[in-house]
């Protein structure tokens, strides 16, 4: 056999070594996430269903902070989330293994008394903590528990939302806007079909959303399409500055936090009791599916849910900006779509393309998230409006801690550390 020979086979086995262990960890992880996803799921349907039959537990909200703030000093994880997590993906810190039981408990008492919180936020962490243990135990290198991590985050996203090519997408994406990691991408895809199938089995549903009339290419629909886009940058840069403006001036008026979260919830009481309305309250998922079943959306919601969005993660309530985003995005494209003479339902998928893209910078995650959501039927429209809000709302992003390694104007490189 001769040099070059010997070259390709050793380059053969090396590639068929990474394929097996990666193929293996990728099940395991995926396997242990879905586990956990599917329990977390339940957990915070549960919790919702029992709001939605006692209204009176909204008024507890005040009194669950306390609690959750509790866990997370009893976890030794305070002022920990979704930014550790992006850390942990590309550098040294690792994710504390009791986030998971900490953010498990907390999120699903979000849900339960009515903050304004979602579940994939805390599904990236949940992943984050699993991945960690894994690594930990398995005692990784560094490099591989880089990749382990990603897996985590695309596996318990996957599981919650089922949306497994959206969510390794996705996963790969977030850490560095301009950079995916292409030795991620297998391990993360195999983890994240893994943890889908994992929760299906269990009895969690997939979320998906109906578009009743998609609409033709036209220079029409292009340019309303565009509109929502614009419109969705825009609302991406705001949505972004309240929440991070919202969360220093809590922290600058009550340097306790258990006094924090307690004034936070009773705002949030204060104002669903004004509105007399929960719609506000939760995810908010029953009012997206609401426009897509019957067209019904309220002009000022989009403003409304980032209010109390704002106080609840100011507060420090524990969950993820995930979902309200895409009822911001729904209820705004849903609005505009009234407006513009669009099917309401068309409107809202475009907005949810819009805002998710503007305040995650992942494109190509938004992209493959809306087809597995609303359909490929109107693929290049969710595309248009998400490029064009990733390209207009510059560097606002729901984490402090996502780098931008390139500029979206040209290709020139970014200085990392004048970005996070």
């Amino acid at each position: 056999m001769n040099t070059k020979a010997k070259e390709i086979l050793i380059k053969s086995k090396g590639y068929a070594m990474a394929f097996s262990g990666w193929l293996i960890l990728g099940i395991l992880t995926g396997v242990l996430c879905g586990l956990v996803g599917a329990g977390f799921s339940k957990c915070i349907s549960y919790g919702v269903t029992l709001r939605e039959e006692n209204r009176w537990l909204i008024y507890l909200l005040p009194v669950a902070g306390l609690l959750s703030v509790g866990i997370f000093k009893l976890c030794r994880v305070s002022d920990i989330g979704t930014n550790r997590v992006l850390e942990s993906s590309r550098g040294n810190k690792t994710v504390p293994i009791p986030l998971a039981p900490a953010v498990f408990a907390g999120t699903v008492l979000s849900h339960t008394f009515g903050a304004s919180a979602g579940r994939e936020g805390a599904a990236l962490q949940l992943g984050g903590s699993i991945s960690s243990l894994l690594s930990k135990l398995l005692k990784l290198s560094d490099k591989s528990r880089h990749i382990l991590t990603m897996c985590g985050m695309a596996a318990v996203f996957s599981a919650l939302f089922g949306t497994p090519l959206g969510a390794a997408v996705f996963a790969i994406e977030v850490i560095s806007v301009g950079q995916i990691c292409s030795a991620a991408i297998f391990p993360c895809l195999v983890s994240s079909i893994c943890a889908f199938y994992t929760s299906t089995l269990l009895g969690v549903h997939p979320e998906r959303f109906t578009i009743s009339a998609v609409p033709e290419l036209s220079p029409d629909t292009l340019w309303k399409t565009a509109l929502i886009g614009i419109a969705g940058a825009l609302l991406s840069i705001l949505f972004c500055k309240v929440l991070h403006e919202a969360e220093h001036l809590f922290k600058k008026l009550f340097k306790n936090e258990f006094l924090r979260i307690f004034a936070g919830g009773a705002l949030i009481v204060g104002l669903t009791l004004i509105l007399g309305t929960q719609d506000y309250n939760g995810g908010g998922i029953e009012v997206i599916n609401r426009i897509f079943t019957n067209g019904d959306v309220r002009y000022e919601a989009f403003a409304l849910k980032i209010v109390f969005t704002a106080i609840t993660v100011a507060a420090g309530f524990k969950g993820g900006e995930i979902i309200p985003t895409m009822f911001i995005g729904a209820t705004m494209g849903g609005s505009l779509a009234i407006l513009l003479g669009m099917n309401p339902g068309m409107g809202a998928a475009l907005g949810i393309a819009a805002l998710f893209c503007g305040v995650t910078n992942c494109p190509l995650g938004t992209m493959v998230l809306c087809v597995e959501l609303f359909g490929s039927e109107g693929m290049i429209l969710f595309a248009l409006s998400g490029i064009i809000s990733f390209m207009l709302s510059g560097k606002a992003s729901l984490y402090t801690k996502q780098r931008f390694l390139f500029s979206k104007l040209n290709d020139e490189e970014e200085n990392p550390e004048q970005t996070e």
